[in-house]
């Protein structure tokens, strides 16, 4: 047997040896920062329900953080979409300060009151983190193209407690029609230990109960078909309006923290004349609420033009959570007339708005069976599929690249 012979016989066991090293420092890195932020996001909520009237400062916090990231952030200052564009493009490893930046401007933006998410958060932290990895073992492209790929898997699994959705999501988000499985051991082991880290520093996720799943029927697939294409419109008007509007303050607002200062006068303004608290923040009980009974028919679009006010005119935070909160409070509304359990479609929605909003429908389908149980998969993948088609070309990531087509023409 020659030496090439040899080497090939125990690539795959240097392979694993290499990516369970790597992979488990990125876990450590993302899922101990992912816990810390989760920690001061709790403190954050519950400072704000405690004192109201902090919203008063919320203009004032977006100009701080505007201002802060206008002179010292601008080279992160597109957050997931730069982590996307250097793993397809790659060029300079990402700074570091990524991560305080988005995990101070996230916590400001919870505790004054501004309508965002969280994943934005842990998804850049995870991917900053394991990027400066590059410099300590001088990797090459192909080798940080990954590393990067598990720390948002890392990321995404530790602030949700969905290992296997977070190891999908950092394959499937980079790509419209498009998996690269070359990165699938990393992105998996990652996304597995990062949600053990955070368990282990006490970290607690939110837990949603669904009585129960409804037999198989076809008249229950035709519900769940039409559903799924309303919640894929659901993710387009809403992926369609954040963008608009950020274009729209960028273009008529050249000072950019100024942007965050409009936007937070709009918000107060509108929480001080309308009973709108509920939808303020992650709107993690308005979720709950969802699978326990029934809600008011606005609560989807009131949280989904709050959560557009606060993202398009630059607040920092994430789409994800809000998303859930669209798509659970849309089901729920749904339900009656389709003839389905709230509870139950409270599930499916949410899962498939952001299935259909991110473009990623195999990671949202496996996020329902960690969340609500293995009965429901069947049901949610028809939906976050068909809200995927529905969707549109586009999402809430602008640097996803487009494979192919979602739908061929006639002709094609």
């Amino acid at each position: 047997m020659g030496k090439s012979d040899k080497v090939d016989r125990y690539l795959p066991l240097i392979y694993l040896a290499k990516w369970i090293a790597l992979a488990s420092l990125v876990a450590l890195s993302a899922g101990s920062a992912s816990a810390f932020f989760l920690f001061a996001l709790d403190w954050a909520t519950l400072t704000r329900i405690a004192h109201r009237d902090l919203i008063l400062l919320l203009p004032f916090a977006g100009f701080t953080v505007g201002w802060l990231y206008l002179h010292f952030g601008q080279t992160v200052e597109a957050g997931n979409n730069l982590l996307i564009d250097e793993i397809h493009d790659p060029k300079s490893v990402i700074p570091l300060r990524m991560a305080p930046l988005v995990l101070a401007g996230t916590l400001v933006s919870h505790l004054f009151g501004a309508s965002v998410g969280r994943e934005g958060t842990a998804v850049q932290m995870g991917g900053a983190l394991a990027d400066q990895f590059t410099h300590i073992f001088k990797l090459k492209h192909e080798d940080r193209r990954i590393l990067l790929m598990a720390g948002i898997s890392a990321g995404f699994a530790s602030v949700f407690g969905t290992p296997l959705a977070g190891a999908i999501f950092g394959l499937e988000v980079l790509a419209v029609g498009r998996l690269r499985f070359d990165s699938l051991l990393p992105c998996l082991l990652a996304a597995i230990i990062a949600d053990q880290v955070g368990l282990l520093w006490g970290v607690h996720h939110t837990h949603y109960h669904i009585n129960a799943i409804p037999h198989f029927t076809l008249t229950l697939l035709l519900a769940i078909i039409v559903s799924g294409c309303l919640f894929g419109l659901a993710g387009r008007s809403f992926a369609g309006a954040t963008h608009q509007l950020s274009a729209l303050m960028k273009s008529k607002v050249a000072y950019a923290p100024l942007r965050p200062f409009l936007g937070g006068i709009v918000i107060v303004c509108v929480a001080y004349c309308l009973p709108v608290d509920q939808y303020l923040g992650l709107g993690i009980p308005g979720i709950v609420n969802a699978f326990q009974q029934p809600v008011a028919v606005v609560d989807f679009a009131a949280k989904g033009l709050l959560t557009v006010a606060s993202l398009g005119s630059g607040f920092k935070g994430g789409e994800v959570t809000p998303l859930f909160y669209i798509g659970a409070t849309l089901g729920n509304a749904l339900a009656p007339i389709l003839n389905l359990p709230f509870a139950f479609l409270a599930g499916i929605g949410f899962v498939a708005v952001f299935a259909g909003a991110a473009n990623t429908p195999i990671a949202s389908t496996l996020m329902a069976v960690e969340l609500f149980g293995a009965e429901i998969g069947v049901y949610a993948a028809v939906a976050c599929v068909m809200s995927y088609l529905f969707s549109g070309e586009t999402g809430i990531y602008r640097a996803q690249r487009k494979s192919s087509k979602k739908i061929s023409s006639i002709n094609d």
